[in-house]
């Protein structure tokens, strides 16, 4: 919503938290800023799945969801 700073990973929490609050209007409320905050620790917690390579590639998961429905070509 209100966007990440591109030198956010030489920051620290607080400092990343500081710069996201600084971005918000003055008239936020709390629960968007706990979205705001909820939204970054995802941000984060994804890229260090990515880094410690816990993915999936779009063929991946194209063939999961796949086979969540086997037989939904040939039903009418």
């Amino acid at each position: 919503m209100f966007g990440e700073s591109v030198a956010s990973w030489a920051m620290t929490d607080k400092q990343e938290v500081i710069e996201a609050l600084s971005a918000m209007p003055e008239n936020v409320s709390l629960d968007e800023i706990i979205e705001e905050l909820g939204r970054m620790v995802a941000v984060r917690r994804g890229r260090a799945a990515i880094a410690a390579g816990r993915f999936k590639t779009q063929e991946e998961v194209e063939q999961i969801v796949a086979s969540w429905f086997p037989n939904s070509s040939s039903q009418s």
